[in-house]
């Protein structure tokens, strides 16, 4: 009997995601086969060791068991009664922690079970707007602030970014550019909505900087191909480059899409990730640009928190466009296509709740959460700091820019004739068993070669297979043909 066979979306058949491609999907079968694999693909933080944040996880476990609210409180009533109990204060959820526990509960109305609205809790909605007015300085008198009715809770955000493209994406010849390289949910949401993607080219050798000659030339080589450009993609801190972008940068994005009437689309997930940088928001930087819409983007998986399962996030909106044969403005459109799917989960929602409203000052829990901040973010740059060292003592290897996101995208100048960066990415997993991606997956400048590693295994793991790394380098790039 033959077998049967179905038509497909042809566009879904031909994405690719290179993060979870080939490489990674062999260091899966080594790890099967008890091969010691170390997975750097990927920016999945407690995957690799990272510990939750305790005030987060506290928090959650409350709402998800509100019962253990009283509970946690009769424990702890019976330990002070108690004079030869073995516990200690520290033992017990602070009461603040409890108390902001009751106060969250009430304002779910019906706890976590519930949908929400389409747009996300509103108490939410207003704590990330009041995040982004304290972060960038908007009060009342800057016409400035945010709007919770512009911001839509998000199941990170992926989630929000391929919302903005499903709309903006009309037809085959609408182009999106991105930034190359770049994150490849960009280039597979684009091939899956059958838009254009139009690439440009930041200037690696200064670090990462974006300069209006690289815009416009790819701009006037995608206008040429009867591409209809609508939107501008920017990754700041970089992914997967790392690169912080300065003021310059930013502030020639948004010239450029002024004269040339695009969106920008704002992936600022690294945020926090900046290791004494300076980060911009685009939000910031524009001010009372009011010509040019904005969709920026925040998450709860990278930062310090890590959270990249609980899919939570967030979508802010400024200067919606209006839609063409229509009265409807872009954050109607957006609610529209949002009511669909019900609502963002809500685990997800609150741990977004929890990463803009950080323990006040007087919250006896503040203390233990920024040790743990500091710890995570610390650690992160000492290791980053050890995979440049070890870059160093790799013949022919450069990295370019400051370091910022959770990865390195250092650059191949020296690779045996005929072999590629997926071949050297390859032999290496084989051969140490760390995971990277090749700089292919991503895209990169014709006739170079580059990996993207996510510096998150632990300073023991990275101590113990570096070594390695550098002995394998320096020995594949040097053998004969």
């Amino acid at each position: 009997m033959p077998e049967q066979k179905i038509n497909v979306n042809q566009n879904i058949l031909a994405m690719e995601y290179a993060v979870r491609g080939p490489i990674p999907q062999r260091a899966a079968k080594l790890k099967d086969k008890g091969k010691e694999v170390i997975f750097c693909n990927i920016g999945n933080p407690q995957a690799l060791g990272q510990a939750p944040i305790t005030y987060y996880r506290q928090v959650v476990s409350l709402l998800e068991e509100p019962a253990k609210i009283a509970r946690e409180r009769q424990l702890k009533n019976l330990f002070e009664e108690n004079p030869y109990s073995d516990l200690h204060e520290s033992d017990f959820i602070p009461e603040d922690v409890l108390a902001l526990s009751e106060k969250v509960l009430a304002k779910t109305g019906k706890g976590l079970g519930a949908y929400t609205e389409s747009k996300g809790y509103r108490f939410v909605r207003e704590a990330v707007a009041d995040f982004i007015n304290r972060r960038d300085g908007f009060d009342s008198a800057s016409g400035l602030k945010a709007d919770p009715e512009a911001i839509f809770l998000t199941d990170g955000a992926s989630d929000g970014a391929k919302r903005v493209l499903n709309l903006l994406i009309a037809k085959e010849t609408d182009g999106v550019m991105i930034p190359i390289p770049q994150y490849p949910l960009y280039s597979a949401t684009i091939r899956a909505f059958g838009g254009t993607q139009v690439n440009y080219y930041p200037d690696e050798e200064n670090d990462w900087a974006l300069t209006r000659e690289a815009l416009e030339s790819a701009y006037n080589a995608a206008i040429e191909q009867d591409t209809d450009v609508k939107v501008i993609v920017v990754i700041n801190p970089g992914n997967p480059t790392g690169a912080i972008l300065d003021g310059n940068s930013i502030n020639e994005v948004i010239a450029f899409a002024k004269e040339h009437s695009l969106a920008i689309i704002a992936d600022e997930v690294y945020q926090e990730n900046i290791y004494g940088g300076e980060f911009i928001s685009f939000a910031k930087a524009l001010g009372d640009e009011k010509n040019v819409p904005l969709f920026s983007l925040h998450s709860i998986s990278k930062g310090f928190y890590g959270e990249c399962g609980h899919r939570g996030g967030y979508l802010e909106v400024r200067n919606p466009p209006m839609i063409a044969g229509s009265e409807l403005n872009f954050i109607d459109l957006l609610l529209k296509q949002a009511s669909v799917s019900l609502c963002a989960n809500t685990v997800g929602q609150i741990i977004t709740y929890l990463m803009v409203s950080p323990p006040e000052e007087s919250n006896t829990a503040r203390q233990k959460f920024i040790k743990e901040k500091e710890k995570v973010l610390g650690n992160l740059y000492e290791k980053a700091t050890m995979v440049r060292a070890a870059f160093e003592k790799m013949d022919g290897v450069e990295v370019f820019g400051k370091t910022g996101a959770m990865y390195l995208f250092p650059r191949l100048n020296k690779l045996p004739a005929g072999t590629t960066d997926f071949d050297y990415c390859m032999a290496l997993l084989e051969e140490t068993g760390l995971c990277t991606v090749n700089g292919s997956g991503f895209g990169q400048a014709s006739g170079t070669h580059h990996l993207r590693i996510a510096f998150l295994p632990s300073k023991e793991q990275l101590e113990e297979v570096l070594p390695k790394w550098i002995e394998f380098h320096n020995r594949y790039v040097n053998r004969d043909g």
